[in-house]
C-alpha cells in the first residue's frame, strides 16, 4: 500500500464504479434558463427562448426566469417573491443555460445578480452543485468571449459542471429577424450544438451527481465535527 500519513482512512473511499454506472431516471430533463438583460428588445432573452425550443426538441422540461423585479443583492431579504421563485427554480432543475448580453467587456448586472441571489448553500441543501451548466452570449459588436469566460468561472464557484461547447453571437441585431426568431447561420448551428451537448451531459451525470460532488476534505470535516460533538455529550 502507497504511505500517504496524511490521509485520513476512515473517510477515504474507494471510487464506487457501480454508483458511476447505476440506473437512469425516466423523467425528462428540467433545464432552467436565465438571460441578463431588461430591454423590450432583448437579444439575449431571443436567444434564451430559441434555446428554450430547441431543448423542448430534446425532450427537455423547461422554465425560464424573468429578472424584471429581482432586487439587488442584499437589498432585500431572502424571501422576497422574486428571490424565493428564482431559488426555488434553481433547485428544481438539474441543468441551467445563462445567457448574458456583453457589457463593458463584461457579463451585465442583471446576470450577475441572479447569479449573486443563488447561494452556495441552504442549511444542507444546494441549489447548484452537480449541476450541468451551458453558457452563451450576445455582442452589439464583433465576437467575443468575455462574458462567457467569465460566467465559465462562476459555474465553477457555483460548483456546477459546465460543458465544454459555448455560443457567442456576434452583432446579435442581424441574426433576429423581425418576429424574434434566429436566422439561419453558424451561429444557431452553434446554439443547436451547445443545446444537444448540454442534454447529453445532464442524462450521464443527473443521476450520480450526488456520488460526483462527494468529497473526501467534507467527508472529513463532517466526521471531525461528529467526533466533536460526541466528546461535549460524554462530557456533559
Amino acid at each position: 500500500m502507497t504511505d500517504l500519513p496524511n490521509l485520513d482512512e476512515d473517510c477515504f473511499r474507494p471510487i464506487d464504479l457501480s454508483r458511476l454506472h447505476g440506473p437512469r431516471s425516466p423523467h425528462p430533463p428540467r433545464v432552467l434558463l436565465l438571460y441578463g438583460s431588461l430591454r423590450p428588445v432583448s437579444y439575449s432573452r431571443l436567444l434564451t427562448l430559441e434555446a428554450e425550443r430547441l431543448l423542448k426538441r430534446f425532450g427537455c422540461e423547461t422554465r425560464v426566469f424573468d429578472p424584471a423585479g429581482l432586487p439587488l443583492p442584499d437589498d432585500a431579504p431572502a424571501d422576497h417573491p422574486k428571490v424565493s421563485e428564482l431559488r426555488e427554480l434553481s433547485l428544481w432543475s438539474e441543468a441551467q443555460v445563462w445567457t448574458s448580453p456583453e457589457r463593458h467587456g463584461a457579463m451585465t448586472g442583471v446576470m450577475k445578480s441572479q447569479i449573486d441571489w443563488i447561494p452556495l448553500a441552504v442549511g444542507s441543501v444546494r441549489p447548484t452543485q452537480g449541476r450541468v451548466l451551458a453558457v452563451m452570449q450576445v455582442s452589439g459588436g464583433s465576437q467575443s468571449f468575455n462574458a462567457v469566460n467569465q460566467m465559465r468561472v462562476l459555474g465553477r464557484w457555483m460548483r456546477m459542471l459546465t460543458i465544454p461547447n459555448q455560443s457567442s453571437v456576434a452583432k446579435a441585431f442581424q441574426e433576429f429577424g423581425e418576429d424574434g426568431r434566429m436566422k439561419p447561420s453558424a451561429y444557431y448551428d452553434r446554439v443547436v450544438d451547445v443545446m444537444e451537448e448540454l442534454v447529453k451531459f445532464t442524462w450521464l451525470t443527473r443521476d450520480v451527481s450526488e456520488h460526483l460532488t462527494d468529497r473526501y476534505s467534507e467527508r472529513k470535516e463532517s466526521a471531525a465535527a461528529l467526533e466533536a460533538r460526541v466528546a461535549l455529550k460524554r462530557a456533559i
